[in-house]
């Protein structure tokens, strides 16, 4: 009998648990569209880990992602986002920099922003970097982290299409659960 009052009690947080992670994967694949064309000037890739100087795996994934974009789309200016964290002995910035100038991409395509320590900050910063007339841009990040990201440019009044890199296999489950919670939380206080 008290089994089946706690079953009963834990019923609606079950529902609800359900729903929620239902809704984020969808808000998840929504992110993903409009796949990018090149019709805007400027592209922004998200950072992510850098290992003393080295890109990590998902950085390398959503690297090779805007390489290839900004080879099909040589029009296309680049925004490099990310700060330096404590255990990083390089920028992010400075490391996509670096990555896209040794695989053929002119200097002057790319415009660093190095201050960055959060997806908030990435979009934020790097809006400010933009001409004042751009209120459009091109997102490029991990399959799983467009759809929060591209929900801050549009709190922050900037339109998007998105380019998806690939998520790593090997910490995918961990990272599209942490983003499925972080979603919430941006949906819920905008950050």
């Amino acid at each position: 009998m008290k089994l089946k009052r706690i079953l009963i009690w834990l019923l609606p947080f079950a529902v609800f648990g359900i729903t929620m992670w239902i809704k984020t994967g969808n808000w998840i694949i929504a992110g993903k569209l409009p796949i990018a064309n090149g019709q805007y000037e400027y592209a922004i890739i998200l950072g992510a880990k850098v290992n003393g100087e080295v890109p990590s795996l998902s950085l390398r994934y959503r690297l090779e992602a805007a390489l290839n974009y900004a080879k099909e789309h040589p029009h296309v200016k680049i925004i490099l986002s990310g700060g330096q964290g404590p255990d990083e002995d390089i920028s992010e910035a400075e490391a996509m920099k670096r990555y896209l100038m040794e695989n053929g991409i002119e200097e002057n395509r790319l415009i660093l922003e190095t201050a960055s320590t959060s997806t908030y900050e990435n979009i934020l910063f790097s809006k400010k970097l933009l001409p004042a007339s751009v209120n459009a841009v091109t997102i490029i990040t991990s399959d799983y982290h467009l759809a929060r990201a591209r929900e801050i440019g549009r709190q922050l009044d900037l339109e998007s299409d998105a380019v998806a890199a690939k998520t790593p296999k090997v910490v995918e489950w961990k990272l599209k659960t942490r983003e499925r919670l972080a979603l919430l939380k941006t949906s819920v206080f905008g950050k």
